[in-house]
């Protein structure tokens, strides 16, 4: 199989499945256009998120990780009018064009926007008192994965689900040499997924036209 075919594949079951519309394009084309790094998910991984947050009956969405705010879209769509989403994005240009897409997507009402380091953002979260998330997604820079899942459980409650975007890196991820700080940041995180009795976890590995990665879905048990 090639990357030709699995974007293909992709493309196929989104075209069905996962379509796009006006507000989800234009979000793209302005990431794009400001400069934006491509990380975003692609559309059928988006289709999933919403899918996860439907199914979990979430009400309260936490998402490490704004960029353009394109899963952002995906995640708030799932959530009834009176549900929330925080989002939490380092940079502030990036939260600028994200805060364009959910104006124009009718989802920043139920959206509320931090800027700042996603670490910094989550301990003053804590320190509000916020109320425990239902679902919490995590995609941001990797090497703080470990400290991005010890900030979600504050954050958690029992039944939380938990997903992490990325975790495959090509493959990299069974390097335990790697020089990767990536790859060393998905490593300990794994491991501490598997050392916590709380949690639930397993990983799968994808294809498509992201290429060759996969997720992390983790749930709090207790």
């Amino acid at each position: 199989m090639s990357q030709q075919q699995w974007t293909a594949v992709d493309d196929y079951f989104t075209r069905h499945l996962a379509p796009s519309d006006p507000a989800l394009d234009a979000a793209l084309r302005d990431s794009d256009t400001a400069g934006l790094p491509p990380q975003h998910v692609a559309p059928n991984q988006g289709k999933l998120l919403q899918l996860l947050a439907e199914i979990q009956g979430a009400r309260r969405i936490l998402e490490i990780g704004t960029l353009a705010g394109y899963s952002t879209i995906w995640l708030a769509r799932a959530l009834p009018d009176d549900g929330q989403l925080v989002t939490l994005e380092a940079s502030a240009a990036h939260a600028a064009v994200a805060q364009r897409n959910l104006e124009r997507a009718g989802v920043a009402h139920r959206v509320e926007l931090r800027v700042g380091q996603a670490l910094d953002s989550l301990a003053r979260l804590t320190s509000e008192g916020a109320a425990p998330f239902d679902l919490i997604f995590i995609d941001a820079d990797k090497p703080n994965n470990p400290h991005y899942l010890e900030a979600a459980l504050q954050l958690s409650r029992p039944g939380t689900l938990i997903v992490a975007d990325n975790v495959v890196r090509q493959g990299g991820v069974i390097e335990a040499a790697s020089p990767d700080a990536s790859v060393q940041g998905v490593r300990r995180f794994t491991e501490q997924l598997a050392a916590n009795p709380r949690l639930s976890s397993t990983a799968i590995q994808t294809v498509g036209s992201k290429g060759w990665d996969g997720f992390a879905l983790i749930r709090v048990r207790d």
